[in-house]
C-alpha cells in the first residue's frame, strides 16, 4: 500500500494497480544517474547509468559507462572511482552518440534532475553538441506532489519507502536501477490519483563558465569546490522583503530547488543587482526563491518555520528588473 494525497490534503492509501495504458510520453522514459568530479559548473561526468522504461514504467534496457574526465576525479570516497580506473575509459565526446540514443525521444527522469541535466548538457556543449532531451522529470518533486510521507528528499528514503534495495550507493548504474524501480510505482500512483507529472522543459546550457584556453584543473581542492567565490555584498541588510514592494540592495536572498534558469546565472543576476546570496536560511534572510515552497529541502523547511517570505522563480526575475538602491547609499 502506498500513500497518496487527496484533494483535501489528507493522505489516502491505494494498492499498486497496473499503470493506465497511455501514449502520452511517446517512447517512454530514460532514468538517469551521473557521477561527477564535483558540484560546480566546470566539473565533469565520470560515469553514467541509464535505464530505459516504456510509457508504462516497464524496464526495456539498461546501459552504463565510465567516462574519462581528463582531470582529477574528485571525491573518490563518495563515488569510488580513481584516476587509474578512469584512465582507460572513453571521453565524453566518445560516448555522446551512444548516450544520446538512449535519451532521444524520452522524458529524462532523475533524482534532483536539474543537477543531472546541467552536468549532461554541459558535457554535450563542450563537445559542440546539444543533449537530445526536451523534457525532464524530477522524482523529488514527484514524491512531494504525491504526498509521500518521506523523512527527507534522499534517494535512499524513496527506495526504502517502495522496498527497493540499494546495493551500491553512488554507483551510477545501481542508482539508476534503484530510481527506475521506485519510479514505476510513483508513475502508477500519479496516474491513479490524477496527479500531473511535473515535467520541465530542458534548456541547453551554453554558458559553461570556464576558459577553454586554461588547462584542466587537478587536485580535489580545486575540482570539488564551487567554481567561483562570490564577492561580498557591499550593502548592509535592510531586512525582510515585503510582498508588493521592490527588492532593496543588500537584501539576503536564498535559492533552493529546481529552477528553469541556470542556478549560477540566477545568482549572478542577483549579485549584479546588489543582493546578497545566502547559502542558508536564517532570521536574517530577506527572501527565499523556490518553485517548490512545500519541498523537503532544508531551506524551504526553515523558511516555513521562520515565516520567511517566499516567491517563485518567475516572480523573482520580475523583481530583479527594479532593485532599488540601499537607503544608506
Amino acid at each position: 500500500m502506498y500513500a497518496i494525497q487527496s484533494p483535501s490534503g489528507e493522505p489516502t492509501w491505494a494498492a499498486p494497480f497496473p499503470a493506465q495504458r497511455s501514449t502520452e510520453h511517446g517512447q517512454g522514459f530514460a532514468v538517469v544517474d551521473v557521477e561527477t568530479t564535483g558540484l560546480g559548473r566546470t566539473d565533469r561526468v565520470i560515469s553514467a547509468g541509464v535505464y530505459q522504461l516504456d510509457a508504462f514504467g516497464e524496464v526495456t534496457d539498461h546501459w552504463y559507462t565510465l567516462v574519462n574526465p581528463e582531470r582529477d576525479p574528485g571525491p573518490t570516497w563518495i563515488h569510488g572511482l580513481t584516476s587509474r580506473e578512469l584512465a582507460g575509459a572513453p571521453t565524453f565526446p566518445e560516448i555522446a552518440a551512444e548516450l544520446g540514443e538512449r535519451l532521444a525521444g524520452r522524458v529524462m527522469v532523475a533524482h534532483n534532475a536539474l543537477f543531472d541535466w546541467n552536468m549532461i548538457s554541459r558535457e554535450y556543449s563542450r563537445a559542440g553538441l546539444r543533449a537530445p532531451v526536451e523534457q525532464r522529470l524530477c522524482t523529488m518533486v514527484l514524491s512531494r506532489d504525491l504526498g509521500l510521507p518521506l523523512p527527507n528528499g534522499k534517494l535512499a528514503s524513496l527506495a526504502e519507502y517502495f522496498g527497493v534495495q540499494q546495493r551500491q550507493a553512488h554507483n551510477a548504474l545501481d542508482d539508476a536501477r534503484v530510481l527506475a524501480e521506485a519510479f514505476r510505482p510513483s508513475l502508477q500512483l500519479a496516474r491513479q490519483a490524477g496527479v500531473p507529472l511535473p515535467l520541465t522543459n530542458c534548456v541547453a546550457v551554453t554558458d559553461l563558465g570556464e576558459d577553454a584556453s586554461s588547462p584542466p584543473r587537478s587536485g580535489f581542492s580545486s575540482s570539488y569546490r564551487p567554481s567561483r567565490k562570490r564577492p561580498a555584498c557591499p550593502y548592509p541588510n535592510p531586512g525582510r522583503w515585503v510582498d508588493g514592494s521592490p527588492l532593496v540592495q543588500g537584501m539576503r536572498v536564498a535559492i533552493t530547488g529546481d529552477t528553469a534558469t541556470d542556478r549560477e546565472l540566477l545568482e549572478d543576476r542577483a549579485i549584479e543587482a546588489g543582493l546578497h546570496i545566502a547559502s542558508s536560511v536564517s532570521r536574517l534572510t530577506s527572501l527565499l526563491v523556490t518553485n517548490e515552497a512545500g519541498s523537503w529541502s532544508g531551506k524551504a523547511r526553515k523558511a516555513r518555520e521562520l515565516g520567511t517570505p517566499v516567491v517563485g522563480e518567475d516572480a523573482f526575475l520580475h523583481l530583479l528588473r527594479e532593485v532599488v538602491p540601499h537607503p544608506g547609499v
